[in-house]
C-alpha cells in the first residue's frame, strides 16, 4: 500500500530532460518546517523538492515524481550535471549547520527509509545513486548532514553502505600534495560517481569532495584530509559497487 501524504504542490517544476536514476536527500537548513515548506512553494524562491518530511514522520509531496523539481542546484555525479532531470529530492526538516546540527528524530528516519524504499522500486534506482545533496555539490552543500543515519537506511536496502575503517595514526593525504597517490585517491572517487578530476594534485575541489565522502561515508572525524581510514573505507566502498 503506498504512504499516505499531506499534498502542498510547488509551483516550481518543469519537465525532465533525463530518466530518473537518482535518489537525492537534503536538510531543510531553516529554523522551521513551515519556514521551509514556504520556501520551497514560493514561486519567488525558484527551489522546490518532491517531498518534504516533518520531524514526526509526517511526509508532505510537493513535486510529482515524474516531473523535474528545483533542488539539487549546480552539482555533479557520475559525469552528469543536470542532476535535477536525473533525481527525486527528499527534504528532511532539520535546521542543520547553521541551527545547532539537532538529531535527526526516529520517527522521522523511519518515513525517510519508507519512502525511499517505494521510489526505489518505482524507479529502479541503483544503491549506488542513492546520495546526498554534498555528494553532488561538495563545494557548495553540506546537507543532509554527518549526523544522518546512512547505515541505518542502507540495512533496510536504502544506498551502499561499508562500516568505515577504524581512525589511526599514519600517513595521509592533504591539499598542496602531488603524486600517484593523489592521482589514485581521485580515481577511486570519480570511479564511484564524486566530481573530481584525475590529475594528481590535491587542490581545493579534492579537498571539498574528500570532505563530503567523510559526511557520508567516514563521519567520525570530516576534515577533507585523506588519511587511512577515509583512503580504505573508500576502497571497500568502491569494490562493494563494483559488485
Amino acid at each position: 500500500m503506498a504512504i499516505e501524504c499531506i499534498e502542498r504542490p510547488s509551483p516550481n517544476l518543469d519537465e525532465r530532460q533525463a530518466p530518473v536514476d537518482i535518489l537525492l536527500m537534503h536538510y531543510t537548513g531553516m529554523e522551521t518546517a513551515e519556514a521551509a515548506a514556504e520556501r520551497l512553494c514560493s514561486a519567488e524562491a525558484r527551489v522546490s523538492a518532491h517531498y518534504m518530511i516533518h520531524e514526526d514522520g509526517r511526509i508532505v509531496r510537493m513535486v510529482p515524481e515524474e516531473m523535474r523539481a528545483w533542488h539539487a542546484g549546480v552539482s555533479r555525479w557520475a559525469g552528469e550535471t543536470d542532476i535535477n532531470s536525473r533525481s527525486i529530492g527528499i527534504e528532511i526538516v532539520n535546521g542543520g549547520h547553521d541551527f545547532g546540527c539537532p538529531p535527526y528524530p526516529d520517527a522521522q528516519m523511519a518515513a525517510v527509509e519508507a519512502l525511499s524504499k517505494e521510489i526505489i522500486a518505482r524507479w529502479n534506482i541503483p544503491a549506488r545513486r542513492v546520495i546526498g545533496h554534498s555528494d553532488v555539490a561538495p563545494g557548495r552543500k553540506a546537507d543532509p548532514g554527518e549526523w544522518f543515519d546512512w547505515a541505518r537506511l542502507a540495512r533496510a536496502g536504502v544506498g551502499l553502505w561499508v562500516e568505515p575503517e577504524e581512525i589511526v595514526e599514519g600517513p595521509s593525504l592533504a591539499r598542496g600534495e602531488r603524486g600517484d597517490h593523489v592521482a589514485d585517491l581521485q580515481f577511486m572517487l570519480a570511479d564511484y560517481g564524486y566530481g573530481v578530476e584525475v590529475m594528481g594534485r590535491f587542490d581545493e575541489t579534492t579537498e571539498q569532495v574528500v570532505t563530503a565522502f567523510q559526511r557520508h561515508f567516514r563521519q567520525a572525524r570530516v576534515d577533507g584530509i585523506a588519511d587511512i581510514s577515509t583512503i580504505m573505507t573508500l576502497r571497500r566502498l568502491v569494490e562493494l559497487a563494483r559488485g
